[in-house]
């Protein structure tokens, strides 16, 4: 492989790392805080009685 292409490749992979990692950051670290609870946990229903946990 040519020195200039593997050098252009490398930069490129670069720029797409560096422009994805705050966008699943982002993306993931707020949906939780969006939804209320974490996707795949089941949501709580309000209208349930309390469990007794003895």
């Amino acid at each position: 492989m040519n020195a200039d292409l593997r050098d252009f490749l490398a930069r490129l992979a670069c720029t797409v790392a560096m422009t994805l990692v705050p966008v699943v950051l982002i993306a993931f670290l707020s949906m939780p805080l969006s939804l209320g609870h974490h996707p795949g946990e089941p949501l709580l229903d309000a209208g349930a009685p309390a469990a007794h946990m003895t």
